[in-house]
């Protein structure tokens, strides 16, 4: 919205342009309402700024509970999602497990999460123990 202030033939105008959209124009004059065909379309502004996000797919190292598509017999690591504490391992070495199985629990910010198998397998390695201080990304479990 613009404002202006006009001086036609002496006489004072305050135009108030609304909005614009093609070549017809929204204007107050002097507090009455107007629609105007304007010349020429006027470049239109975008009042609200347009958020484009573009579309990602996660990977199973930053969210546990997806499925990677790894290739049959191919060991993976699952991957400490945020730093903390373990509270329970509740795999072992030699373990089978499928997509989703609770594989420990890990106190991070005072709160309990689950880390998940990210694919079925069986467990060839478990790398932490309960009470083990962990940082984001640390390997966990591998699972082949």
């Amino acid at each position: 919205m613009k404002g202006y202030k006009l001086k036609i033939n002496g006489n004072d105008y305050k135009v108030v342009v609304k909005d614009i959209e093609g070549s017809i124009a929204e204007v107050e004059v002097n507090g009455t309402h107007y629609h105007v065909e304007v010349e020429r379309p006027a470049a239109q502004v975008s009042k609200t700024p347009k958020l484009v996000q573009v579309a990602t797919v996660p990977s199973s190292d930053s969210h546990q509970a997806i499925a990677k598509t790894a290739a049959p017999g191919a060991a993976s690591a699952v991957k400490a999602p945020l730093p903390g504490v373990i509270l329970d391992v509740y795999v072992k070495e030699g373990d089978t497990v499928t997509v989703g199985q609770k594989l420990l629990l890990l106190e991070a910010m005072k709160m309990e999460n689950s880390v998940e198998a990210d694919h079925a397998g069986k467990v060839t390695a478990v790398k932490v123990n309960k009470g083990d201080s962990i940082l984001e990304g640390a390997v966990l479990v591998i699972i082949e």
